[in-house]
């Protein structure tokens, strides 16, 4: 017998996941050749990365928008921005992901309108909007309105697609964001359960959906997880979130259907963990995180979307992003993962693990409960400052070397990578000129529209946002008289108002202990003898967040560290110009402001609140900033006056503070401290 007549015929392999790339960037029509390569190249769904203007409600040409234009995703501004970023992409036939959320009724508003012009019957289209506020408040920052609204918002889009985009999918309750921001595995399952558990009840209740749709509804609820590097714990993670989400839709809502009560969730794996540091290693990383979710057929993500592995230096090039495309298809095509049951069943170290954390996660859920539910949990700051202590916590294991990361705090030493030899081409850069382009096509189209039409939608959404009629018929047309981004926000803060979320900062517990002969203990010190000889009760600084970037995971580390520290900490949380900030600086009195900033606008933003230092005759306050800034950039910086830049790879936040001591120190004209931080 022939070898080939004893080959076995191989099994039938199982579909492969959704495969897709975040990206966006500049304009729409740079945008929409990015995605038009993407899926020549094999990508299967598109994940549409929207600019922080266009995520928080702001035109381009507003004060705040400034310098964040095209940074970290797509500016869309209005219905023609739409349908450039689609066009000769046929809606009817993709599968899109839209991370969007404050504003995600409106660019559902926009999708559903390019479609229906294309020709595209909207009762077939398929797609997610993001969509959850709630994590929103709690780690990512692009929170507009107040919880209840918010809540209302979201609720009238899942009522209006469940009745008109049946195969859409309205929410993805969005778990990524809170492991970025130091959720536990138990934390990230019960704040994302949670929030699902608000946004059901809050359908259930408005009287827009009859009781025997809400099997349709839980259908449509999706998730979006992250999955760190360990791997075991992760893939275990995921099958608690399984088991307890059935338990959940069947045991709170009634529903009888299996099929309805399945967990359908994408993932991002984790990009907290990718390093500046020997940042080749990410590659290995992104692989296990992507493992964690693929490898567990019964508990296996339904779309995979990977981080580039040079993340954390910068915006990633076409090239970074196929890679990680590659990845994908390497596994799902190559590989025999496809073409088995779950190989994880009936294993008795996963069936502890998992009914370990879901044991834990039922007891953190019925907390919340007790509080009042998610929303409640927000506003009283009890998530937040959960999340702050989770990380505080982490980056002291970190610090301390019980958290082992290669390259960072562990095997350091490494050759030259010829990935990072010329660091100004190892990322993308976006055009500081494609501003003022996009600022110009925005009054351009004003210029062209049915003003009073515009007006007379405007005033509808008005109406109709003072009542309680369903948002989202209100929206659509203001979609199509040609109504901004900026405008359809603006109308709803008119009635809804803004929210500023709580930070966390005052009330997270000390994570690390300033205990005799340790660093913090030395850096007390110098803290404390550099206030004696100003004359101060104690040095103050503030930590500032310009911009739009939401990202408040460092700036809250480095809040609570230098309180920890004997700083008076000044810290008002996100969203604020470089004239408030300033503002802020003269009325405390401070002796030094940190600057916060990860999306790429510190080329902007950070040589305005120096100059606005100076005339305000503060130009002796040194300015030190932190975020993703590329080498040629942090040299321009200090050439414009900033004593300090930190990045990523400045993982040890107690130094941190002893260097702004030293900089205190040296502004102040102060002899150095002969003391180790």
């Amino acid at each position: 017998m022939t070898e080939r007549q004893n080959a076995r015929p191989r099994p039938e392999r199982d579909r492969p996941w959704l495969m897709r790339t975040y990206a966006g960037h500049s304009t729409a029509e740079a945008s929409n050749e990015l995605y038009r390569r993407n899926l020549a190249k094999g990508q299967t769904g598109l994940s549409v990365a929207f600019d922080l203007p266009t995520q928080t409600g702001y035109d381009p040409d507003h004060v705040l928008a400034r310098g964040e234009v095209g940074r970290v995703g797509v500016p869309v501004s209005h219905l023609g921005d739409m349908r450039v970023l689609f066009r000769d992409i046929p809606l009817e036939q993709t599968n899109t992901s839209m991370t969007i959320n404050a504003t995600a009724m409106w660019l559902l508003a926009l999708y559903q309108v390019v479609a229906e012009e294309q020709g595209a019957d909207i009762g077939r289209l398929q797609g997610t909007t993001q969509n959850d506020i709630v994590k929103e408040y709690l780690s990512r920052g692009t929170h507009v309105f107040p919880p209840g609204p918010s809540l209302r918002l979201t609720t009238d889009m899942i009522a209006y697609t469940v009745a008109h985009i049946p195969k859409w999918n309205p929410i993805n309750i969005c778990s990524y964001h809170l492991q970025e921001a130091g959720a536990t595995p138990v934390q990230e399952i019960s704040y994302a359960l949670s929030t699902a558990i608000a946004v059901l009840d809050a359908v259930r209740d408005c009287g827009q959906v009859p009781p025997e749709r809400m099997g349709d509804v839980v259908a449509r609820i999706s998730f979006f997880v992250n999955a760190g590097v360990r791997f075991v714990e992760e893939m275990c993670k995921m099958r608690a979130f399984t088991r307890l989400w059935d338990e959940i839709t069947r045991e709170r809502y009634g529903i009888e259907d299996p099929r309805q009560r399945r967990f359908r969730y994408g993932v991002q794996v984790n990009s907290l963990g990718l390093t500046e540091a020997q940042p080749e290693n990410n590659v290995q990383r992104i692989v296990l995180e992507m493992l964690a979710v693929t490898l567990s057929k019964d508990a296996r993500a339904r779309a995979v979307q990977l981080p580039a592995w040079n993340e954390a230096l910068g915006l990633p090039r076409p090239w970074d992003q196929q890679w990680s495309l590659r990845i994908q298809q390497v596994l799902a095509l190559e590989s025999d993962l496809l073409e088995y049951d779950d190989i994880f069943a009936g294993s008795h170290v996963v069936e502890a693990k998992v009914d370990a954390l879901a044991a834990e996660c039922r007891t953190e859920m019925r907390r919340i409960e007790e509080m009042g539910g998610a929303m409640a949990a927000v506003e009283s700051g009890y998530l937040k400052s959960q999340l702050v202590a989770s990380h505080a916590e982490r980056r002291a294991r970190i610090e301390a070397g019980e958290e082992k990361i290669v390259g960072v705090n562990c095997h350091e030493s490494t050759e030259p990578s010829p990935l990072t030899a010329d660091l100004d081409t190892a990322i993308m850069t976006v055009d500081p000129a494609n501003e003022d382009r996009v600022v110009r096509a925005l009054d351009a189209w004003r210029d062209r529209r049915d003003e009073t039409r515009v007006q007379e939608a405007l005033a509808a959404l008005k109406k109709t946002a003072a009542g309680e009629t369903n948002l989202m018929p209100a929206t659509v047309e203001c979609a199509r008289a040609g109504v901004t981004t900026g405008e359809w926000a603006w109308a709803l803060r008119d009635v809804f108002g803004e929210f500023r979320a709580p930070t966390g900062v005052s009330s997270a517990p000390v994570a690390v202990a300033a205990g005799q002969g340790g660093a913090l203990a030395s850096v007390r010190r110098r803290v404390a003898r550099t206030a004696e000889e100003l004359g101060s009760a104690r040095l103050r600084l503030l930590v500032g967040k310009p911009g739009l970037d939401g990202h408040s995971n460092g700036a809250e580390q480095i809040a609570v560290r230098a309180r920890d520290a004997g700083f008076e900490v000044v810290y008002q949380g996100i969203r604020l110009t470089p004239e408030q900030i300033v503002s802020a600086a003269v009325a405390e009195d401070v002796h030094c402001v940190g600057l916060s900033i990860l999306s790429g606008s510190h080329a902007e933003l950070v040589p305005d609140v120096l100059a606005r230092l100076r005339r305000a005759g503060a130009r002796d306050v040194p300015v030190i900033v932190g975020g993703i800034i590329p080498a040629a950039d942090a040299e321009a910086l200090r050439a414009a006056g900033v004593a300090a830049v930190f990045t990523p790879k400045d993982f040890g936040i107690t130094q941190i503070i002893g260097r702004i001591v030293d900089e205190i120190r040296t502004a102040n004209q102060l002899d150095p401290l002969e003391v180790p931080a």
